[in-house]
């Protein structure tokens, strides 16, 4: 099974990812945790240009930039990791790059270049105030990266607000509350992830 958590920078979606995979592990669920922007060639060259590296760099050369890290992280982890029959958790997928480079370039030429990409079972998305998640980020004493702006953040935000009305549609994307405690929302997750695995299974 395939599962994504998304939110915007602050949201929590690292921790949350973390946690939901050694929880599984520790009930005898084989799982893989990934993220993007990838540890792999072109993952390396987008961390660089979030740390300020490589500017100027638009919204177009990213949304290509993603699409192709995306490309590289399904035939190197993800579909490997699920043909051995693993849980496969990813700290963000391409519904980031719908929200953020969708937020300055045409969203419907972003989803064309991730077409291709495998859809998840489940993708969580943590919703976060953007004032909530910069004063997170700053009492992290997190170096600022290309995004972090407050007035970026709000439209991503409202990107992604956007992103989760579409998609859900045709995407299983479940809402959860990342005002709440870090507990609160990892219960949620590993509740909602047992519940997913029973579904699958029955």
């Amino acid at each position: 099974m395939f599962l994504v958590i998304e939110g915007i920078d602050g949201a929590g979606t690292t921790t949350q990812t973390e946690r939901l995979a050694k929880a599984l592990t520790e009930r005898g669920i084989e799982t893989h945790r990934t993220r993007e922007p990838t540890d792999g060639p072109i993952g390396k060259l987008l961390r660089q240009i979030l740390a300020g590296e490589h500017a100027p760099t638009d919204a177009t050369t990213l949304g290509l930039l993603f699409a192709a890290d995306r490309a590289d992280h399904l035939q190197r982890e993800i579909a490997p990791a699920l043909a051995s029959g693993k849980v496969v958790i990813s700290d963000r997928y391409y519904h980031s790059s719908l929200a953020y480079q969708g937020s300055e370039e045409d969203r419907s030429w972003i989803a064309i270049l991730n077409q291709r990409a495998v859809v998840p079972d489940c993708t969580f998305f943590l919703e976060v105030d953007p004032k909530v998640a910069a004063q997170r980020r700053q009492e992290d004493d997190r170096d600022e990266e290309l995004f972090d702006k407050l007035e970026t953040q709000m439209r991503v935000a409202e990107g992604y607000r956007q992103v989760v009305e579409a998609r859900r549609v045709t995407e299983r994307i479940e809402c959860l509350d990342g005002h709440k405690s870090l507990d609160e929302i990892h219960n949620s997750l590993v509740e909602r992830t047992l519940a997913l695995l029973s579904e699958r299974a029955s």
